[in-house]
């Protein structure tokens, strides 16, 4: 691992706990997944479409036919304000240890628009490329980098050889589903390859949302006329559809080995989806005859990424609102870096959590959800 690291495995009675010295893993950092960057190592004819795609106008996370994006604000000047990117695994682990976080799984910029892409043969190359590029330029145990596998929707059997393909690889920890805009939902039996490959080599499903605009779900944003009101409700409504899909489908039932993960849509929404679809469970169990129990037994077991943190007026809520749906063995610490948006650690670390609550969230968990050996003591603070 690379740079001047930190010393983290420390007995708890002898110094106060703090950024210094807890063990930091991110479960969603971005790499810049350009055209450029994939054409070489994507299949045949559309080498040619991501060089031309590469020379076109681009706009933050949209290229024609690559990373489609409908803009509806006004070009105000604060619009696109805070764009980043992070070009290679280096620079990565630089801005990485400058915020103190020492392991990080790794997530598309671009591929997060993956699911609206119509072409089921273009889709699943871009993904084969973007797997390939990201084993060969990006994931590195040694500088604790890891990859989540994307798996395109649109050709759920060649997602499923793109899992078994770099799942038993020591670098990849994950499988990446693309969330906004997917159609249909991933509770749907058409996924089925997807759900057996990932079990079958024990790697976690994440769902993680963008900000879009489309007629899947998170659908009738078009009707917000900012950013301020669109925004809040657009990685959510995508989640929360995903979930309720794979209840209703009794995913969870079907596949009781597959841990699934929640990302980029904060923790304030989980209670609610509990409680409310417990409710409707209690009135219309008859509907479900595959889940075994309340929709909140399932609910309790999946797994939720802390960024875009909740940072209420009284701190002290944010702890309860974690214990309402017993988070603290199944919250994962997020940056989104660089992404405008996203959360330093310390915007977490300084929630009043107990010091156990925040040794797993800001790493444990992730630990061991992604079955990841704790790193040995690494020098001086």
């Amino acid at each position: 691992m690379a740079g001047n690291f930190r010393s983290f495995h420390v007995p708890v009675e002898t110094r106060p706990l703090t950024l210094n010295n807890i063990l930091v893993m991110d479960a969603d950092v971005h790499v810049s997944d350009t055209p450029e960057a994939l054409a070489p190592y994507v299949d045949g004819s559309y080498r040619r479409v991501l060089e031309h795609a590469s020379t076109l106008p681009r706009r933050y996370l949209d290229i024609p036919g690559y990373a489609p994006s409908l803009a509806l604000d006004l070009p105000l000047p604060d619009r696109g304000a805070g764009a980043r990117s992070v070009e290679t695994a280096r620079q990565m682990r630089e801005d990485l240890d400058a915020m103190a976080i020492d392991l990080a799984v790794l997530f598309p910029d671009h591929l997060l628009a993956l699911a609206v892409l119509p072409d089921e043969t273009y889709s699943a190359a871009l993904a084969r490329a973007y797997n390939a590029w990201l084993a060969d330029q990006w994931v590195s145990r040694e500088q604790a980098l890891y990859g989540a596998i994307v798996a395109a929707p649109q050709d759920p059997e060649d997602a499923a050889r793109e899992i078994r393909r770099y799942g038993s690889e020591s670098g990849f920890v994950a499988v990446y589903l693309p969330t906004a805009g997917v159609h249909p939902l991933w509770g749907s039996k058409r996924y089925t390859p997807v759900f057996e490959a990932a079990s079958e080599l024990n790697l976690p499903v994440m769902f993680h949302s963008v900000g879009m605009i489309h007629p899947a779900f998170p659908f009738n944003v078009e009707q917000f006329r900012t950013t301020l009101f669109r925004h809040p409700m657009q990685h959510e409504f995508a989640l929360m559809a995903n979930m309720f899909s794979l209840l209703e489908a009794a995913v969870p039932s079907r596949f009781p080995d597959l841990r699934v993960v929640f990302a980029e849509g904060g923790i304030s929404w989980v209670p609610y989806t509990m409680w409310r679809l417990d409710k409707e469970y209690h009135e219309y169990r008859s509907q479900a005859p595959l889940l075994e129990h309340p929709p909140s037994h399932y609910i309790r077991q999946f797994y939720f990424s802390t960024q875009p943190v909740e940072e209420p007026e009284r701190p002290q809520d944010l702890v309860t609102m974690l214990d309402l749906f017993d988070g603290a063995d199944r919250v994962l610490f997020a940056s989104d870096w660089p992404h405008h948006d996203f959360d330093h650690p310390r915007q977490v670390f300084n929630m009043p959590f107990a010091g156990d609550v925040k040794r797993k969230i800001m790493g444990g968990n992730a630990l061991a959800l992604f079955g990841i050996e704790p790193p040995l003591q690494r020098g001086e603070d």
